[in-house]
């Protein structure tokens, strides 16, 4: 794990903590009410959650402007929360319901939002890093100063396509930010049993791509690492890689015992490293929010979870003609020359 800096000091104002703090809350309770979901068998197929990696989407957002995109693997509940989207579509489209983002097509895997620029998650591991590359050759193509955030795994890191990515995004300076959220276990490998080198974000230097690792537990660090890397591609010049070690205190999806680590291991991430208890505290200690006003937003957020859910059982299932729609562009746009 990275070493925490210190932020007995942060460059953020309290207000800001507080987002940080009720925008990772969110995410913790929405992914815990999803399991119990998938438990009752409202959730079918697969479900892979966020749990323990929140600090890295809610900092990296605290780092991006409107109009900038994401698209990111399977494990994107967490994403879409982040970036803005209703917990009521996405809670809606994890149990199929007609209500949510991809009308219950999509499920856990695959969702879309024009509005909240979020380009989906991506079943197919790696495949969205050469989505995310071509979203930022868009973007520099219009000349509209946007950014891309590619999130990836350390195990899709190993893919062929990543270093096609690389090599064409360095090649024309596209303002592209690769995001490796280092789990450190992949699928259910650990890091050090599947890849020869342990600095994946030295991986971009051969094609001339800078790289920097990061603390995922720390959204502060996250914060800090993605504004540089931002200012680095709105500059024009080219794509960035964050490695953000972070930690997923679930299996990789809600099918996995995640026998290949002790509970000693994930109690000891979970007592000592966890991202939300750390803004907590400094927000206690630093006297930026009281109890009670903790205790506030941690009920705010429980009703939206459950107001979420509730809306998920109310939604109908979608119709049998929605298996013909949605299958082709209606209309195609064109950039004017």
């Amino acid at each position: 794990m990275a070493t925490r800096k210190s932020a007995a000091k942060p460059n953020v104002s309290a207000d800001e903590l507080k987002k940080y703090y009720h925008d990772m809350l969110l995410i913790r309770r929405f992914e815990e009410k999803a399991g119990q979901l998938y438990g009752m068998g409202l959730i079918g197929g697969f479900c892979h959650l966020y749990i323990g990696q929140e600090a890295v989407v809610v900092g990296l957002e605290a780092a991006a402007e409107e109009g900038d995109k994401r698209v990111t693997s399977y494990r994107d509940h967490g994403h879409m929360l982040a970036c803005g989207m209703d917990p009521n579509g996405v809670m809606a489209e994890l149990t199929g319901r007609e209500g949510g983002y991809s009308k219950g097509k999509g499920g856990s895997m695959h969702m879309f939002s024009k509005e909240k620029d979020f380009y989906g998650g991506h079943g197919i591991v790696g495949a969205q890093v050469p989505i995310g590359t071509g979203l930022a050759f868009a973007d520099k193509y219009l000349g509209n100063d946007r950014v891309s955030f590619a999130y990836f795994g350390d195990g899709a890191a190993n893919q062929g396509q990543v270093y096609e990515s690389f090599n064409m995004a360095a090649v024309w300076k596209l303002p592209v930010i690769f995001v490796i959220e280092n789990n450190q276990y992949a699928m259910g490998t650990a890091q050090k049993r599947s890849t020869s080198s342990a600095e994946i974000y030295k991986r971009g230097e051969p094609f001339g791509i800078p790289g920097q690792l990061v603390d995922g537990m720390d959204v502060l660090a996250v914060k800090e690492a993605g504004e540089k890397a931002v200012a680095h591609c709105r500059s024009g010049e080219g794509p960035y890689i964050l490695e953000i070690k972070t930690y997923r205190y679930r299996g990789h999806s809600m099918s996995d015992p995640a026998k290949y680590r002790t509970r000693e291991e994930v109690q000891n991430m979970r007592e000592k490293h966890d991202p939300i208890e750390h803004i907590r505290q400094m927000l206690i200690d630093g006297k930026h929010a009281s109890e009670d006003d903790l205790k506030s937003i941690d009920k705010t957020i429980k009703d939206i979870v459950n107001n979420s859910a509730d809306f998920a059982k109310e939604s109908p299932e979608p119709a049998l003609e929605e298996l013909w729609t949605d299958i082709y562009a209606d209309e195609i746009p064109q950039h004017d020359a």
